[in-house]
């Protein structure tokens, strides 16, 4: 149950959505705004995705049925597709980050290693390295998560040698008491599950201690107890939708949301901190699943659906992987959020192409936004395969 809205929203201001593709600086502690603005790159705008007016007709083969081979033939049409049209556009942004885990889980369920190897040898091409012109940005922390993956595989060395390098980096910087290291919401997805990955990897702890410590600033100073989501950013604590709720953007809290499935992933089990972070997951589920949309999909701004034709289906994707795991996991009542999951699928499903595209999904951008149906990007792509991957364990079952 929710209290009243407190001081937090008594101050309220209507946005205008944008679209626009810059996400600026806030000063957590403030909600100040940096007049210097972090602009996406040119390779993370570029070759992620796009909208074509003319996408074609949309699929009429697949079916939403939690069975294997059904949920085969969704995953492999949409992963043919993208793994044909993005591997020549293959980076280490964190707009790739996602796919190459969907990719991974892709040739996991799928029994085919086409996509895992895809991935292995972009890895290889690039030695192994993160970038890390913008060190200590988040985003650039995120291609760690599959190479972090592919060294579990096979334990070589130089597989983790430079994320661990840069973790070791991380983990010597000192707060900075004016701006959080984690100051927008999509970083818990994107560092992170690095962190809990090397120390799994190396059996030091001091990894997850610092991944907690940074995780509870961002939750302290983004994160609303009354409606239990995240703020993108400092700059939405006092603005609203339109019609007097918060702003709470879709693929912001499905960044969250999935980012603590990946933590839970390789938190040991009798680990001190895997009460709080499953409890964070219950939360946030719980308010998840009341405000699914009949579609089964969310729209961006989550607290005010009818704002928006179409919905968005990065964030929709994220949350229906999140309510598979935490069925599979025992996380979450089977009662309550297997039905979500399979309506999640079932929704996300009806914007697939014939040629496997997978249609609806917000460009680049830190807040709600307008998009053609066509809308494709590989961020929304990746999720799509992690929840697929999670609803075929629930079919084996």
């Amino acid at each position: 149950m929710r209290v009243s809205s407190g001081s937090l929203f008594a101050a309220v201001l209507v946005l205008t959505v944008s679209g626009s593709l810059f996400a600026q600086s806030p000063t957590a502690q403030t909600g100040a705004v940096e007049k210097a603005a972090t602009a996406p790159t040119t390779t993370e705008r570029d070759n992620v995705g796009d909208q074509p007016d003319d996408p074609g007709p949309l699929a009429t083969d697949l079916s939403p049925k939690l069975a294997h081979k059904d949920i085969h033939a969704a995953m492999k049409k949409v992963a043919d597709w993208q793994l044909r049209v993005a591997e020549p556009h293959f980076n280490r942004q964190w707009t790739y980050a996602p796919l190459y885990d969907g990719f991974l889980a892709a040739s996991k369920t799928l029994h085919d290693n086409a996509y895992h190897d895809a991935v292995l040898h972009y890895a290889e091409q690039q030695q192994w390295m993160l970038q890390d012109a913008r060190f200590p940005h988040a985003d650039d922390i995120a291609f760690g998560q599959p190479l972090m993956d592919l060294y579990f595989e096979n334990k070589d060395p130089q597989r983790m040698a430079n994320v661990k390098a840069n973790m070791d980096r991380l983990l010597a910087r000192p707060d900075d008491p004016a701006k959080d290291l984690w100051w927008w919401c999509d970083a818990l997805f994107m560092a992170p599950q690095v962190l809990a990955r090397v120390s799994k990897a190396t059996g030091d702890r001091r990894y997850l201690t610092y991944m907690d410590h940074e995780w509870d600033l961002t939750t302290e100073h983004l994160y609303s107890p009354e409606y239990h989501l995240y703020f993108r950013d400092a700059r939405y604590l006092k603005q609203t939708q339109a019609n007097g709720k918060p702003i709470f953007w879709s693929r912001g809290n499905g960044w969250v949301v999935a980012g603590i499935v990946r933590v839970l992933e390789v938190l040991p089990a009798n680990d001190p901190l895997r009460p709080k972070y499953e409890k964070l997951f219950r939360d946030l589920c719980a308010e998840l699943v009341s405000i699914q949309g009949p579609d089964g999909l969310w729209r961006t701004g989550l607290l005010d659906p009818g704002a928006y034709d179409l919905p968005e289906n990065s964030g929709s994707a994220f949350f229906t992987y999140a309510f598979a795991y935490g069925v599979n996991h025992k996380l979450l009542d089977r009662k309550t959020y297997l039905p979500a999951a399979e309506k999640g699928w079932a929704g996300l499903l009806t914007h697939v192409y014939a040629d496997g595209r997978l249609g609806s999904i917000q460009p680049i951008d830190a807040q709600p936004g307008k998009f053609k149906p066509s809308a494709s990007y590989v961020f929304g792509v990746g999720g799509f395969l992690m929840a697929g991957n999670e609803l075929d364990q629930i079919a084996k079952k």
